[in-house]
């Protein structure tokens, strides 16, 4: 009641507008307060699973600092403080990791999107399967092993999307958010989109300069394929002037162009002939030996925009080639793939001679999957489904005499599907994951269920980045 009849000291407004930045342009939350710095060195103990560097303060209270690594002794500023740590990033660096390399991008430490490039690229690798081993015991599970999975290019991404924005001065930006931020981050170019992608960052630019509306557009999404380069424009409002001025750019450019036309359900409008989209994968000497001479052809799946497609696709194909490797259909042998997307596993198992059934959620891409079938002569049975439902996941495995399982699960991962197995007993299951985290909670379910992990392994699908995709393999018994 001490404040009662007296004027409360302002507050700081709202938003990350009011609150200190790091150097990298990174800004705390607003609930949290922002903090002095810290004055007394610290010694990076290891990687948190994100990245960031792990110390403890005088005091004992955990210290996470960004873009420190492993060995180094730094003078942080402390940007936010909670119960349990802190944040912090470097103001001083005192000595210097063999493992820190110069970052490949002028725009590293502003733009959100590759934050691990100032760690050599061996000890990206390195963290990640780390991190998957970490997790895994903690649920109790020991990995003696786990194989590596890497591109061969540092420009790999053919998906992106950069956001447009009208500064105060009027000027058009471009580019991607800043870490833990809505801020938009100007970029002149960017380090790990393809070349035909990356070569499109200018001519946007100057192409937006001069459109009379700029504030129409929300951002703009960049596919590249073998044949194909596409640019999506999301639109608020069409203006007339302005869609003359993109169609010349896409016939000068090359490019396929659409339109994500009004605010609320947005409708898709080509200029020209709307484009037909191919990802392309082409069989592996592993997956030529599995014995099916179908499997020695490139097989061609069809998507649309919105349609999930993995970012790196040399990766991808080196993914969709393990799964084949450590399943090894024989012909006729029933192969279930749950959460199968546009068929990127489903159809090499089957043009391998399996008899696959796909099953996925969205009843768009089991369309977009009974048409890759029939585009490629395969025989895939395909079939709608919730597989979060407890009761339609045990409709499922007790319907279909599985001998093989694939599970491609999103980020939250497949809990229902790994906690019924144990009843069904499949004798194979490849699991192929986003988030070890998720992974790791399912693996344990499986384990407990008298599976046994039987081959680990993790894909580099997003270089210079934390994030990874894991595969295992686990046997049911034995």
């Amino acid at each position: 009641m001490a404040m009662l009849g007296k004027r409360r000291p302002p507050r700081p407004a709202s938003g990350h507008s009011g609150l200190a930045r790091t150097p990298s342009g990174k800004a705390p939350q607003p609930s949290d307060a922002v903090k002095s710095d810290a004055s007394a060195p610290l010694v990076i103990e290891r990687l948190a699973h994100d990245g960031r560097g792990v110390a403890h303060n005088a005091a004992g209270k955990t210290v996470f600092v960004s873009q420190a690594l492993p060995g180094e002794q730094v003078v942080v500023g402390v940007h936010v403080t909670r119960k349990r740590f802190d944040e912090a990033h470097i103001k001083t660096q005192l000595t210097t990791s063999a493992q820190r390399v110069v970052p490949p991008c002028p725009h590293f430490g502003q733009c959100g999107g590759c934050d691990l490039q100032h760690l050599d690229i061996n000890a990206q690798r390195a963290h990640k399967r780390e991190v998957v081993t970490e997790l895994m015991a903690r649920q109790g599970i020991t990995l003696e092993s786990i194989a590596a999975i890497n591109g061969s290019h540092e420009s790999y991404r053919r998906r992106a999307r950069l956001g447009v924005k009208v500064d105060g001065s009027g000027s058009v930006l471009l580019g991607f958010r800043a870490p833990h931020s809505h801020r938009l981050v100007d970029i002149q170019q960017c380090h790990v989109l393809v070349p035909q992608l990356q070569a499109l960052i200018g001519p946007l630019r100057q192409l937006l300069a001069t459109l009379e509306a700029p504030r129409q557009v929300g951002h703009i999404e960049l596919v590249a394929t073998e044949d194909t380069t596409l640019l999506l424009v999301r639109q608020l409002k069409e203006h007339a002037q302005d869609n003359a001025r993109w169609q010349r750019f896409a016939d000068q450019q090359q490019v396929s162009l659409g339109a994500w036309l009004g605010r609320e359900g947005p409708s898709l409008h080509w200029y020209g002939a709307a484009p037909q989209l191919i990802d392309t994968l082409t069989p592996t000497a592993s997956e030529s030996d599995l014995g099916n001479a179908q499997a020695k052809s490139a097989l061609n799946l069809q998507f649309a925009p919105g349609d999930f497609l993995q970012v790196n696709a040399e990766v991808n194909q080196k993914m969709v080639a393990q799964v084949a490797e450590w399943l090894s259909p024989v012909q006729g042998q029933r192969v279930a793939d749950l959460f199968a997307g546009i068929g990127n596993f489903s159809l090499p198992l089957a043009a391998a001679g399996a008899k696959v059934h796909a099953v996925e959620g969205n009843p768009a891409m089991v369309e977009r999957i009974a048409a890759n079938a029939r585009l490629n002569q395969l025989a895939v049975t395909v079939q709608q489904a919730d597989l979060s439902d407890v009761k339609t996941v045990h409709a499922l495995l007790s319907e279909q005499s599985i001998e093989a399982l694939v599970l491609d699960p999103p980020r939250s991962g497949a809990e229902a599907i790994c906690q019924a197995l144990g009843r069904y007993k499949v004798p194979k299951v490849a699991y192929v994951s986003c988030d070890p985290a998720t992974l790791a909670r399912d693996a344990a379910h499986l384990v407990h269920a008298g599976y046994r992990v039987k081959q680990v392994a993790v894909a580099d699908m997003f270089l210079h980045t934390a994030h990874m995709e894991t595969l295992m393999l686990f046997e049911y018994g034995g």
